[in-house]
């Protein structure tokens, strides 16, 4: 029989233990058995878990233990996200856990003024937590001092080592001190990725909870073959109608311009206060306001891109729907983690027309499994794919051919353009 293993069982103090029953935490997640003896023992972690599995905590509880109490104005622990909103959430769950503390945590990031944020960090913090532009910008102003840092974190580093982060990652590196304990925590992690690591981490011990590029359990998958843009239209339709069921819906699209179209499509059909739109042409406080709606159910449709794929923790939400399946096959993990998190039940719908077939086949390879699917209801009546849309789909499929096959030839391969014979003419005497 398998012991249990309770959160008293990591010798914490009784601070955070308090804090950890008042966020109802009553058994560790498996990442948080493996991980925080491990960090406690100040050893270098690379940890993959599936999104919604409790990363987070499982590296808050024990840096929060280690640092105990608030000492100095400058920093001991450095935690690097990718995005504002994964920021954000990092931020509230470190207050929430250091509640009975007198710890000074700091969130940082770009999109809004600097101002507040040196404020905050001139006041005396112990954590930092930040997005890399934003910590560097910081760091070179002279209005964050980093040379205590005996704690980096890396969360979600499968973004933070891709290659839109890497120079940003390196100067960062350049500049904290040599001697620290560095944990990388992350729900996927290519190969490539894995190399990079030698660079920081020192003899890591690696946490695998699940097999790597897997779904969590609780969520349930299908698929709809969809013919057509206006096919997906009028399922979406069709689900939302379905108020009892559908309750907290995040919709996910593959372009800013497809997210606003189905957005002004939704509340046209629903009222405005019924969705909202996040995506990275929103300010700052247009995405945050839109997520605090979202989260306290004040509206009960959020119409987004991938910005939100990893940045948004957000209890009980029913279902996640694919408008667009993605081309960034890891963003799908990321995607449908944000319905059956910590143990809940979630349900993932994807529309797919022919061309995003494709994409779903090389998906169920990551996943290392296959994605049922479900007829489309009978209600849903199809109409004739558009001309221009038609060509765009074939388009696809013949880039996706050539893709596997690079002498294949379809239709819309460049052809040779046939010189057309010079004609001398005969000039009249």
């Amino acid at each position: 029989m398998i012991e249990e293993v309770s959160f008293e069982d990591f010798k914490l103090n009784r601070q955070l233990l308090n804090a950890v029953s008042d966020l109802g935490f009553t058994q560790p997640t498996m990442v948080q058995k493996e991980a925080i003896p491990k960090v406690l023992g100040g050893q270098d972690i690379q940890c993959i878990a599936q999104t919604g599995t409790g990363k987070t905590a499982a590296y808050l509880l024990p840096i929060l233990m280690k640092i105990k109490y608030a000492q100095e104005m400058i920093p001991r622990a450095l935690i690097i996200v990718p995005t504002r909103e994964l920021a954000v959430q990092v931020l509230q769950q470190t207050q929430e856990l250091s509640k009975y503390t007198d710890l000074r945590t700091v969130s940082v990031y770009g999109g809004v003024g600097m101002k507040s944020q040196i404020d905050a960090v001139e006041k005396g913090v112990d954590i930092v937590i930040a997005t890399p532009g934003r910590l560097i910008d910081l760091y070179l102003a002279n209005h964050l001092v980093l040379k205590k840092i005996n704690t980096l974190v890396l969360d979600e580093a499968d973004r933070l080592l891709d290659i839109g982060f890497m120079k940003q990652f390196g100067r960062i590196l350049e500049i904290l001190p040599l001697k620290r304990q560095n944990l990388l925590f992350s729900a996927t992690l290519s190969e490539k990725v894995l190399k990079l690591c030698e660079n920081f981490l020192d003899f890591p011990v690696v946490i695998r909870i699940e097999p790597e590029q897997t779904t969590a359990k609780g969520i349930s998958q299908c698929v709809y073959h969809t013919p057509n843009l206006k096919a997906k239209t009028d399922l979406l339709e069709y689900c939302l109608n379905d108020t009892e069921t559908f309750n907290k819906v995040i919709v996910f699209c593959r372009t800013k311009t497809v997210a606003n179209n189905i957005f002004k499509y939704v509340t046209r059909k629903h009222g405005q206060d019924y969705a909202r739109v996040l995506h990275s042409n929103k300010d700052q406080n247009a995405r945050m306001n839109s997520i605090k709606d979202f989260k306290e159910g004040k509206v009960k449709v959020l119409v987004t891109t991938d910005v939100s794929a990893r940045g948004i923790d957000i209890m009980e939400v029913s279902h996640v729907i694919n408008f667009d399946v993605p081309t960034n096959y890891e963003e799908y993990i990321h995607r449908i983690g944000r319905t059956g998190r910590a143990f809940q039940k979630g349900d993932s719908i994807t529309f797919c027309n022919e061309a995003e077939v494709y994409h779903i086949t090389k998906i169920e390879k990551l996943i290392k499994k296959k994605i049922p699917i479900v007829d489309v209801p009978m209600e849903i009546k199809f109409e004739e794919t558009p001309f221009e849309e038609k060509q765009l789909i074939a388009k696809d499929i013949d880039n996706q051919k050539r893709r596997e096959d690079p002498d294949f030839k379809g239709a819309f391969h460049e052809k040779k353009i046939k010189k057309k014979p010079i004609k001398f003419v005969k000039r009249r005497k």
